[in-house]
């Protein structure tokens, strides 16, 4: 597990944007749309990133406070920097949250539940920090098959280098999954938990737009990259641009599936 997490990189707040936060911000505006929660709450952004997920409660879901928590100092300063009221941010940790218990009316996390070191505790503690009849929600990428800019690299990674298999997110991160989403949610105490796939757009304006986010060595996939000599990133890189299927003008179109997952808080949270 630790040769696993070696890899995932997260500080540099521009670079993680144009890597993977462009997409993430797309899934943020449909899965507040389907949550179509009450005006005026006090919501919590667990592993709130770059603040992509803060903006649109804030905006979209019309929150009288949104707090974001993420540990990344990087982050946190990027998220602060395109942020406006009632957003504001703190660095912490989603384990140990900052929040009294039932302080907030809804409690969130955008792509951050899977590199938590136990998503059940996590999501205990966020149902722990939500009033009761509150909402505790969470999106996370289909790595195993829907996100398809991540499973075109690890399957061209894989088959270029054997042995970064069990860095593959699709096999390190079955929690990804709806059958596994509703259990952890039912296993905090959750009540009406509901599960939906939101897929997006992925286009990228040519190869290059595809590539060179991943060697900004943000994330899982391009820290392994940074960890590679040159001729074996080439190999990497060959091996993908061999696979990706390119428009008449040399864009790529691809598709990003996450799960969304949401429930409520009926009493005490489990602990």
């Amino acid at each position: 597990m630790r040769e696993q997490q070696r890899y995932d990189v997260w500080s540099a707040g521009d670079a993680y944007e144009r890597y993977m936060g462009r997409w993430s911000r797309r899934v943020a505006e449909r899965f507040g749309a389907w949550l179509d929660p009450a005006d005026g709450l006090r919501w919590l952004d667990v592993g709130c990133g770059t603040g992509g997920l803060t903006a649109v409660v804030s905006a979209r879901c019309r929150a009288r406070t949104v707090l974001g928590v993420d540990r990344s100092e990087g982050f946190v300063a990027r998220a602060r920097a395109s942020a406006s009221p009632p957003a504001h941010f703190v660095v912490g940790d989603a384990m140990a949250l900052p929040v009294r218990d039932e302080a907030c009316d809804a409690a969130v996390s955008g792509l951050v539940l899977n590199f938590l070191p136990s998503p059940a505790a996590a999501v205990a503690r966020m149902a722990r920090v939500t009033r009761p009849g509150g909402l505790v929600a969470a999106y996370v990428w289909d790595y195993a098959e829907g996100m398809g800019l991540l499973r075109r690299f690890w399957d061209a990674a894989v088959a270029v280098d054997p042995a970064a298999a069990p860095l593959d997110e699709g096999r390190r991160f079955p929690v990804c999954r709806p059958e596994a989403l509703r259990a952890v949610w039912a296993g905090a105490g959750l009540a009406d938990v509901s599960v939906v796939p939101i897929e997006v757009p992925t286009v990228f304006t040519g190869f290059a737009d595809l590539w060179d986010p991943f060697l900004a060595g943000q994330g899982p996939a391009p820290g392994y990259l940074a960890s590679l000599d040159p001729a074996a990133r080439k190999r990497v890189r060959d091996a993908l641009s061999a696979t990706v299927p390119r428009e008449a003008d040399g864009s790529v179109a691809l598709t990003a599936l996450a799960w969304a997952v949401r429930g409520r808080r009926t009493g005490r949270a489990a602990r």
